[in-house]
């Protein structure tokens, strides 16, 4: 199930390479590493496909699948709580 941007939520990737994700709904405010930035572009990139991007970022990054996957759930889930993404159904 794809991973979907909450409605206003803006995001700004930053000079210093770190991504801004900020909802215009909350005011909620959440800074990602450029780890997290890469996890986001690809993310985007793949259509809210987790596991399509997942791939992706661990042939770039010569990583086990699994293991790419599990951090980016991780990574979800934190924003998830946030309020910034949800799961689309």
């Amino acid at each position: 199930m794809p991973v979907r941007p909450e409605p206003g939520l803006m995001a700004t990737v930053l000079a210093d390479g770190y991504l801004e994700l900020f909802s215009e709904r909350t005011g909620t405010r959440f800074r990602c590493s450029p780890v997290g930035t890469a996890m986001w572009i690809a993310l985007r990139q793949h259509d809210g496909d987790v596991d399509a991007a997942a791939d992706m970022l661990a042939e770039l990054w010569d990583r086990k699948p699994e293991n790419m996957r599990a951090d980016m759930g991780v990574w979800l889930d934190e924003l998830r709580d946030a309020g910034l993404v949800h799961n689309e159904r």
